[in-house]
């Protein structure tokens, strides 16, 4: 059984979907580099990544959007499904307002937009892997003022959760990651991953960021 303190010291797994071939090596060679990472895959294609990542799926996976035949957005639509603990941060060019919601709508649990500097890149993997959702702050920007703009949409009521998961969604919306909400709830950490598997299959919804709406807008 993993324990808090395994947990610290094992890499986590991260993997790649980008079609430049320059790029996707240069950021496997940042991840080999990195301490706390270890890469396990690369893909050029969102056909080969569906093909591939559901038999051995990463804990965190980089995805470009714009990518030949199937785009990035309807990959992570397709691995919410098919490979649900992997949390996927997006690595793109993109910055339009419909790029980013369809991506986080999709599942994506974090926006980056290149280029990327090494350091931030791995920082990122980290903020992911811990709970966080990470954007590139012109993104976290329109993410806000989109939020003012919008009028509360109508939540339907969620199933039933429990008194222990309910407390575990409220620290998600108020910002703690996973290991702080382990502390508080004195959990393990792999206790907490499951309280939050359950909520995201009892609301319906894929990352944090759409499972924080229900307990915005309820």
């Amino acid at each position: 059984m993993m324990t808090p303190e395994s947990h610290r010291t094992m890499p986590i797994r991260v993997s790649i979907v980008e079609d430049d071939t320059a790029l996707r090596r240069t950021m496997a060679d940042v991840l080999r580099q990195a301490e706390d990472c270890a890469f396990v895959g690369a893909y050029g294609s969102a056909e080969e990544a569906l093909r591939e990542i559901p038999q051995d799926p990463p804990q965190v996976l980089l995805m470009d959007i714009d990518l030949p035949g199937m785009n990035g957005v309807e990959c992570v639509r397709q691995l919410a499904d098919l490979a649900p603990q992997t949390q996927i941060l997006m690595l793109t060019v993109f910055k339009d307002a419909p790029s980013i919601f369809n991506a986080l709508s999709a599942g994506a649990v974090g926006y980056l937009v290149k280029p990327v500097r090494s350091a931030q890149l791995v920082e990122a993997i980290h903020d992911v892997y811990g709970g966080g959702a990470p954007m590139t702050s012109s993104i976290a920007r329109k993410v806000v003022q989109t939020f003012q703009r919008a009028a509360p949409p109508v939540v339907p009521d969620a199933e039933h959760l429990s008194p222990r998961e309910q407390e575990v969604l409220d620290l998600l919306a108020q910002g703690y990651l996973y290991k702080e909400i382990a502390e508080r709830t004195g959990s393990s950490y792999a206790t907490i991953r499951t309280h939050i598997e359950r909520i995201y299959q009892k609301l319906h919804v894929h990352s944090r960021a759409q499972a924080v709406a229900h307990v915005q807008h309820r």
